[in-house]
């Protein structure tokens, strides 16, 4: 969504996907520590929001500058 929106509204789409990134993370620390998925995609899935956080960030930060 912030892809197309105006660049007025996008960093609030960013901060939004900032923050359900967040949740995501603590429901796979959960998912571990109460060993309620396999190891194995759960890491594979915290490898990949850290990624996607890193974009993230970096796509905030660039909005910042601007």
């Amino acid at each position: 969504m912030a892809k197309n929106a105006p660049k007025p509204a996008k960093a609030q789409y960013l901060i939004k996907a900032n923050a359900m990134l967040e949740i995501i993370t603590l429901k796979l620390r959960l998912l571990l520590d109460l060993k309620l998925a396999n190891e194995t995609k759960i890491f594979q899935l915290q490898s990949e929001t850290a990624e996607i956080g890193r974009m993230l960030g970096g796509w905030l930060k660039s909005m910042q500058n601007n």
